[in-house]
């Protein structure tokens, strides 16, 4: 008798809390009491759950996915109606008839659970588990403890339910409020929400979805883990064998439809796996490139936390072609378990308005996994070559002298060695200045084969050190460091010699400040040379802005970024400007066009047949620790460096099979650096007809007796 009385009070007061909304003061005190526990929060429809962020390429399609919860948005027409059956079915076969709370089966529920002293039946309806699964996976996903509270079964947390679940009933439609919880409940192997789960369970959208795959994804919603369908079949088979006949008795299936769909088999992929996220899971080739344009919309003022939960479409300039094509020349020319040695190429196409950055690509992948050749370094895009470029800088060297006076065919002294008297800094072997421990900086070229005087464009073609060191003498080494920023060498210029950003309080003064102010404070006459770390993207934008016309803008990746909804973000402007007037670029341009022919890049150039116009300087470091290759079409600019990304500073060596570290080294800017860009490019440019440079302007031609 004292329990029947007991169980009477507990439905008695039980009902009073969960009418409270319709009768008002009946459950006043359980209301209040729950208020207290729980504190207010905003009405489920008012809060948009976290969605997957899609980066996509210059035709649309997706390359990545940035997500802290996998979930896709769609629509009531988007998903099939066996899905929306099903899920009613086994979930809630009252769902069309009850307001938000099925009153009766609350009733039974709590008598059966108070009979038995525990909880053995619930009694949610889906507008309820809606309300459940938005304030546990959505609200509080951030914070653990609330979520666990959230969980917990207390008659507390059952009136808020209740009373959200009756509000949205008056707020939303039957339809809207199944498609949002088929969006937000959780369906196992890391899916949230119906599109999630059709994609990693059965690779496909939820609007295919059959009987017998809504059936097992409606199942999942009871215990993802216990039905786990790879780990618990026999389990899964059951119980969506139970959901089938379920829509069955309930008028959604025909008896004999049903029985034809209990006989199929549970037909999951193998393995089940949501989407990769982050850009370590980017399509094959990708990551590199998907890396730089995080950073970019992190520069643009997202945050990552933003990019993984804000459901956005990026589109990016990625062009698949141009980037196949690149990383098959990068891999061919040095393998990707090639130990010790990075190959690195980044493709910008030239403009007036933009420099879009097509393909950033190394022989290593995007990874986190070293023992695997994977970095996390930004080996294309970074200033991640720490040896330097090489002689590709005396490029800035020659603008330098064509913005003083020069012209294309102006002659420059070529000695087999020189001793400058304007730099100091030389390294022992070089005369004294008189000043205690200093030397006056002195310097040999590679080979003695060199004639005495040359013009600005054979030396650009055939690379004489001692030439251009003179030629830096005569401009100045401030305006050969100012017309390299200018160029593109921005980031490069503005990080430390290891390539970092500047440290004040580093105990080495080099790291303390920026290269730009390192080579200029000192007066380092080896700039001209390329010792410094620098950046594969930054190098094939000095490219972009020779060819077109001299302008140059900010590399970018990003055309658009669009919110969850389709309206576009506004993202901060690409900037451009003119950094050298355009007749001198094209001057430039043409003082650069012979390394394919008769140059230093020649042999390369006819190994892979190429016989477009295009710019192009190779370079090599002193110690064959790393090279480069800098080239441009006016249609399309890219830059190569290959050097050792390995913890020991050695030699790189070419010749028979892959590259490798070595003793001595060999490794130039004409052999792997050059040949993967030929090859690349060759690619890239098929079907192109070959445009020709542009003309040199009067003023950049030699004159008779010039100088």
């Amino acid at each position: 008798m004292t329990r029947l009385v007991g169980l009477c009070l507990v439905a008695g007061v039980l009902l009073a809390g969960v009418l409270f909304p319709v009768v008002g003061g009946a459950g006043l005190l359980l209301a209040r009491a729950g208020d207290r526990v729980t504190g207010p929060v905003a009405l489920p429809a008012d809060v948009e759950p976290p969605l997957m962020t899609t980066l996509v390429d210059a035709d649309g399609e997706p390359f990545a996915h940035l997500y802290d919860q996998y979930r896709v948005p769609t629509a009531s027409d988007g998903i099939s109606q066996a899905m929306k059956d099903a899920i009613v079915a086994v979930e809630d076969h009252r769902f069309y008839e009850h307001q938000g709370v099925d009153w009766v089966a609350t009733a039974r529920a709590a008598l059966r659970n108070y009979a038995s002293g525990g909880v053995v039946q619930g009694a949610s309806t889906l507008t309820q588990q809606y309300v459940k699964n938005l304030l546990v996976h959505v609200v509080a996903r951030d914070d653990p403890l609330r979520r666990e509270r959230l969980r917990v079964r207390t008659p507390a947390r059952k009136l808020r339910e209740i009373r959200m679940a009756i509000t949205l009933e008056n707020t939303l439609s039957k339809d809207e409020i199944l498609t949002r919880y088929l969006n937000t409940v959780p369906f196992g192997a890391g899916t949230y929400g119906v599109a999630a789960a059709a994609q990693a369970y059965f690779g496909t959208t939820p609007d295919l979805l059959t009987v017998p795959q809504a059936a097992l994804l409606a199942a999942l919603v009871n215990s993802p883990t216990a039905l786990d369908p790879e780990q618990h079949p026999d389990a899964a088979s059951q119980r969506r064998d139970l959901v089938i006949d379920l829509m069955a008795r309930h008028g959604a299936l025909v008896p004999e439809v049903a029985e034809r769909a209990k006989r199929e088999p549970l037909g999951v992929r193998s393995p089940v796996r949501p989407l990769p996220t982050g850009c370590v899971g980017a399509d094959p080739g990708t990551g590199f490139f998907c890396s730089f344009v995080v950073d970019q919309l992190v520069a643009g003022g997202f945050d990552l936390e933003r990019l993984k939960t804000g459901g956005y479409t990026v589109r990016t300039t990625l062009d698949r072609n141009a980037s196949a094509a690149a990383e098959r020349a990068v891999e061919a020319q040095v393998p990707s378990d090639t130990p010790g040695v990075a190959n690195t190429m980044a493709v910008v196409k030239p403009g007036r308005e933009e420099h879009r950055v097509l393909a950033l690509v190394a022989n290593r992948d995007h990874g986190v996994d070293a023992q695997r050749f994977q970095t996390m370094l930004d080996l294309p895009g970074g200033v991640a070559n720490k040896f330097g470029a090489g002689s590709v800088y005396k490029i800035f060297t020659a603008a330098a002298a064509l913005e003083q006076g020069y012209r294309v065919d102006s002659v420059i002294p070529s000695p087999a060695s020189y001793t400058s008297r304007v730099f100091k800094g030389g390294a022992p072997g070089c005369p004294s200045t008189g000043e205690p421990d200093t030397r006056w900086y002195c310097l040999s070229n590679h080979d003695d084969g060199y004639p005495p005087r040359m013009t600005l464009r054979q030396a650009l073609a055939t690379s004489p050190n001692t030439a251009f060191v003179i030629l830096e003498e005569r401009v100045g080494l401030d305006a050969v460091v100012d017309v390299a920023h200018r160029l593109g060498m921005r980031r490069t210029l503005a990080s430390n010699i290891a390539g970092e950003p500047p440290d004040p309080d580093s105990p080495r003064p080099g790291l303390r400040v920026d290269q730009a102010g390192f080579f200029t404070d000192r007066q380092n006459a080896s700039f001209t040379l390329g010792p410094a770390p620098s950046s594969t993207l930054e190098l094939a934008n000095v490219a972009a802005t020779i060819v077109g016309g001299g302008t140059w803008c900010e590399p970018t990746t990003l055309v658009a970024v669009l919110d969850r909804h389709g309206e576009p973000v506004g993202l901060p402007p690409s900037p451009c400007e003119q950094a050298v007037p355009e007749p001198l670029a094209n001057a430039l341009a043409v003082a650069l066009s012979d390394d394919d022919d008769r140059g230093t890049a020649a042999a390369a150039a006819r190994a892979h047949a190429w016989t477009r116009p295009a710019i192009g300087k190779t370079g090599t470091t002193e110690e064959y620790k790393s090279a480069a290759f800098l080239g441009a079409t006016v249609d399309y600019a890219g830059a190569v460096q290959t050097f050792n990304d390995s913890p020991e500073p050695r030699a790189v060596c070419v010749g028979a099979g892959p590259p490798r570290l070595c003793g001595t080294g060999n490794l130039y800017g004409g052999t792997a650096p050059a040949h993967t860009w030929f090859d690349a490019m060759t690619e890239i440019h098929t079907g192109l007809p070959a445009a020709p440079l542009p003309p040199v302007a009067e003023g950049f031609r030699a004159k008779p007796g010039d100088r």
